[in-house]
């Protein structure tokens, strides 16, 4: 069952509850970050996302339950159709297309641009709609295999996210990567959550799936 935070509340002694208890805090922000949202896709945006092999997108169903999706290809794979409109190919994936039956009762979507090496993003939001055109699809063909399906945004916000958080986690720096040598596999996670097939069964699976399966 879905909380309603309510349980959280009773567990701390101190919860903000207000923008003006976080404004106590954390104050104004200044003109720069305050004046830097703009409505349109302008030429800096556009070649960012030219570059950008790697985008998550956000989106919540009708009663607001959250999803964050993460869409990667080649850079340049979110084509830019004019100043207010992007589009983002779908490729085969785990058919539970948890971001299109969201869109299909709750159009608005947030996205984050990242590139490799990059440390600040591009972030922006706006309402999708699900486009099956022949030749937009065609656009966005790799290896002659066409996205069934193609996630069109008409983008009402855009702004530039600064680099602190990538140079805190030292996200593009080898050297802070943490050790990983004890982290499960994709396959072991999958057994555990789903209880389904054996990790060798699992894991030939999704071998087969990133042989064959990438368009």
């Amino acid at each position: 069952m879905q909380g309603d935070g309510n349980g959280l509340q009773r567990r701390f002694r101190d919860t903000i509850t207000s923008e003006e208890q976080l404004r106590s805090v954390v104050g104004k922000p200044t003109e720069r970050a305050a004046a830097k949202v703009i409505r349109v896709i302008d030429e800096h945006t556009r070649r960012f996302i030219a570059h950008a092999p790697f985008v998550f997108v956000a989106s919540a169903d009708a009663d607001g339950m959250l999803d964050i999706s993460p869409k990667g290809d080649p850079a340049g794979f979110v084509k830019v159709l004019d100043e207010r409109t992007i589009a983002i190919p779908d490729r085969p994936g785990n058919r539970r297309i948890d971001t299109f039956r969201n869109v299909l009762k709750n159009p608005n979507v947030g996205l984050i641009f990242v590139i490799p090496g990059v440390t600040y993003t591009i972030r922006m939001s706006g309402k999708a709609i699900i486009v099956r055109d022949a030749e937009l699809r065609a656009d966005m063909a790799v290896n002659g295999k066409l996205p069934e399906h193609v996630l069109v945004i008409e983008i009402s916000h855009v702004l530039s996210h600064c680099p602190k958080c990538m140079i805190r986690s030292g996200l593009w720096q080898p050297e802070a990567w943490p050790d990983t040598s004890n982290l499960p596999s994709f396959a072991e996670v999958l057994v555990a959550h789903a209880k389904l097939g054996t990790v060798e069964e699992t894991q030939a699976v999704i071998d087969q799936g990133n042989r064959e399966r990438l368009y």
